[in-house]
Order: structure tokens, then C-alpha cells, then sequence
């Protein structure tokens, strides 16, 4: 378990989290949920209603449907942060490729924070745009 200023620490160095003032920072802390993943081990499954986002603090991830890989993740990177904005199935599998570990964001606890402060949202944002750019590019 890591002290909330740990875990402040590794908040800001998050893109998607840089750009908050330390109170939500710690606020955010203080409600996410640590997860370990050992290595081979998925953790988010294609076609599943997605109710959370992950943030790698440490570790690797493969992004994949089926065989087809998507993308790779490693430290300070969101996974499945699409759906604490629209939580609906979701559109691919997520997993470990070396043992990883994890803060877990509820949609609920992110819809709290959103609420007060937005920027959260356009962090989230921001994110899934530059994502979007990368794949249009491969295309």
C-alpha cells in the first residue's frame, strides 16, 4: 500500500491527472483502489460493461483483440479510461505483460470529481484524442 502523498506523486506525473491542483490530487488518492496483475493475467475483457479506469504505476500492458494487438501501455499511461465516460461494452481485452500494478478509478468516484473540478474530464479527453491520432495514423 503507498502513502497518499506516494500516490499524489505518481497522480501528477500522469498526463491525464497533471494539470490538477494537489487537493483534487489527493482526493483522487485517497479513493483509488490499488490492484496488482500478475503477468498473463486479463484484467479488462472485450465486450464487458466497463464501470472503471485503470492508471499503470508500474508494469506493462498489451491492449489486444483476440490476437490482434492494439497497443502497449506501460507507467503513468490510463487503460480503459473510456469508460468513465461512456460505459458501455467494452471494445477491447487488456492484459498484463509483466507483473503491474495498478490505481483503479471507479466511474462513480470520477463522476464525483468531474463535478467539482472538469478538468479531469479533459484530461480523459485529451488522451483518447491523442490515442484516436495515432491510430487514424497507422491507417
Amino acid at each position: 500500500m503507498l502513502l497518499t502523498i506516494e500516490k499524489v506523486i505518481i497522480l501528477r506525473s500522469a498526463e491525464v491527472f497533471a494539470s490538477m491542483p494537489d487537493h483534487v490530487l489527493a482526493f483522487i488518492a485517497s479513493i483509488v483502489e490499488e490492484v496488482d496483475v500478475p503477468r498473463g493475467e486479463t484484467f479488462i475483457h472485450k465486450g464487458d460493461i466497463g464501470n472503471c479506469m485503470y492508471l499503470i504505476v508500474d508494469g506493462r500492458v498489451l491492449v489486444h483483440d483476440g490476437d490482434r494487438k492494439i497497443a502497449e501501455f506501460a507507467k503513468g499511461q490510463p487503460v480503459g479510461e473510456l469508460a468513465v465516460l461512456d460505459p458501455e461494452p467494452r471494445s477491447a481485452s487488456v492484459t498484463a505483460i509483466e507483473d503491474t500494478h495498478l490505481f483503479k478509478l471507479d466511474k462513480e468516484a470520477f463522476d464525483e470529481v468531474m463535478a467539482d473540478q472538469p478538468e479531469i474530464a479533459r484530461g480523459v479527453i485529451r488522451v483518447l484524442c491523442q490515442r484516436l491520432r495515432v491510430s487514424a495514423a497507422r491507417v
